[in-house]
């Protein structure tokens, strides 16, 4: 059995039965590409613990993968193979024997205040052509620091899920197919509100909230990435959108907010995926040093 061709019909039954996600469908993809490409091997019964092995070992020492990427690899085969055991093409996960290195705990990378209210100026006052543009990359930015949304999540932003009487985002199917209402600050709704105004003024209809300038169509990921570039270049601050992500959380940390609400509103499924952010937040870590009860003996 060709094993790539297996590998598209166990996609096929993780996207319609188990409702995985595509990014997550094409990692899968991904990682039994690159096992069969570079271990030269097509079919199942090439599969040996040697060259999966063989695989692990060329990428740490050949590609010099992260730990990071050692796992995703890892773990995408570990259920590929699950599922072709439990479906007969197999005996035995050859995965279950490699042993994984330890998994680095970093703390995530994060703007700090003054480096994020400047990238808000940039993008407000950047020398756009359209009134349109500069209202729409304000609210975007706005949004991604003000409520911590995805990249996915912002693109398929419905502008029925945009609810600024009542301050609240509706986020529709988030990372684990999982919904989430996000309460937004009076600041965000005031980008949002702006930038829904000139969205009506120019007759945009399309049901995606963030709207591309030519055509009745939603902002798409490949518009967000060269604005992302644009941004960059014009303010020389470096970041992604993740770690736009991460600022939101270190700063609502700094401002009080409890450690069980931000996990919700961040959709975290495990709340330790939240508490790394205790440790990135200095300012929060000190608050908490004052509540010593000696600190008043001197």
């Amino acid at each position: 059995m060709d094993i790539e061709i297996l590998c598209q019909k166990f996609c096929d039954y993780s996207s319609s039965i188990r409702g995985y996600a595509v990014n997550t469908l094409k990692r899968y993809k991904q990682a039994v590409h690159y096992y069969c490409k570079f271990m030269h091997v097509s079919e199942m019964s090439q599969i040996t613990d040697e060259n999966v092995r063989g695989l692990f070992f060329y990428g740490r020492t050949e590609r010099n993968w992260s730990v990071a990427t050692f796992y995703v690899y890892h773990k995408s085969l570990l259920v590929f193979f699950r599922w072709c055991i439990k479906n007969g093409y197999m005996i035995k996960n050859p995965i279950l024997d490699i042993e994984r290195p330890r998994l680095e705990r970093k703390l995530p990378p994060k703007l700090t205040k003054q480096a994020t209210l400047h990238l808000l100026e940039i993008v407000y006052n950047y020398p756009y052509e359209y009134k349109f543009l500069r209202y729409r990359n304000h609210a975007i930015f706005s949004t991604f620091i003000f409520a911590g949304l995805r990249k996915n999540e912002l693109i398929h932003l419905k502008y029925t899920d945009v609810d600024i009487e009542n301050l609240t985002l509706f986020i529709r199917q988030g990372k684990g197919n999982k919904d989430r209402v996000v309460p937004i600050s009076y600041t965000l709704a005031q980008s949002l509100k702006r930038y829904k105004e000139e969205r009506k003024r120019l007759d945009k209809t399309n049901p995606e909230f963030f709207s591309s300038l030519r055509g009745n169509i939603g902002f798409t990921e490949n518009g967000l990435k060269k604005l992302v570039e644009q941004v960059r270049k014009s303010s020389k601050i470096v970041f992604t959108i993740h770690k736009l992500r991460h600022t939101f959380a270190t700063l609502m940390l700094e401002g009080g907010c409890d450690i069980y609400s931000l996990s919700r509103i961040m959709g975290h499924s495990d709340i330790k995926t939240t508490t790394i952010y205790l440790s990135a937040s200095a300012e929060h870590l000190r608050g908490q040093m004052t509540k010593h009860p000696l600190n008043d003996l001197c």
